[in-house]
């Protein structure tokens, strides 16, 4: 069973992301802010769920949720700031989008949110300075696979996930040979030697390794 909260104040967001390991594609972002008495049996890291469970989730979270906000940052951004940053930076996004300032956040991962700031980017949200203030007045914890410790954070990681996902469904449709409806843009077999025999798209992330040696060497 997962933990409702960790530091007892009442609005506490849990934020996650998605997609950080693609070749292709956005990487997602999202926070949730759950109510205290918010129970699921079913609710884990995404990662351990099935799509059909996932989807089956997604309404149930954006019902009962105090409030949600998801953030895609896309291939240019990425490339520009690296993914890190990319998944940082869309965490800091959807807490900003919250429809109402969470007390305190809690952040899967090893990192602190408000760890880097104000990045400049050519591409993307470009933070204010009384945005950059909001996020520092925030105190937040880094939970290592927190997906699987906390409901806001395993919550937040099916958001980023479903979301990503329908976003690669549309994305498929346009370019199809890559078969992003299955692989997500994960780096699959499949997916390197459509990029091989086809080459890239826009929506490639281009500072990313994106064939290995051994096929680069058939151009």
């Amino acid at each position: 069973m997962l933990l409702s909260n960790f530091s007892n104040f009442i609005l506490e967001s849990g934020t996650d992301e998605a997609g950080r390991g693609c070749l292709a594609g956005p990487v997602t972002a999202a926070a949730v802010i759950l109510p205290t008495d918010f129970e699921n049996a079913i609710l884990n890291d995404s990662k351990q769920l099935s799509e059909k469970v996932r989807e089956k989730l997604k309404p149930i979270i954006e019902a009962q949720a105090i409030t949600f906000a998801v953030t895609h940052l896309h291939p240019k951004e990425i490339d520009e700031i690296n993914i890190l940053n990319a998944s940082m930076k869309g965490m800091q996004e959807c807490i900003l989008k919250l429809s109402q300032t969470p007390e305190f956040i809690i952040v899967d991962g090893n990192r602190a949110l408000n760890a880097k700031l104000g990045l400049k980017t050519t591409f993307g949200k470009r933070f204010t300075k009384e945005e950059i203030e909001l996020l520092k007045s925030i105190p937040n914890q880094s939970i290592i696979k927190g997906d699987s410790k906390y409901l806001s954070i395993a919550a937040a990681s099916v958001l980023a996930k479903t979301y990503r996902d329908d976003f690669m469904n549309q994305i498929h449709k346009e370019f199809p040979m890559y078969n992003w409806k299955k692989n997500k843009g994960y780096p699959t077999k499949e997916h390197r030697e459509a990029i091989r025999k086809y080459g890239t798209t826009k929506y490639h992330r281009m500072s990313f390794r994106l064939l290995p040696e051994q096929l680069e060497l058939e151009f």
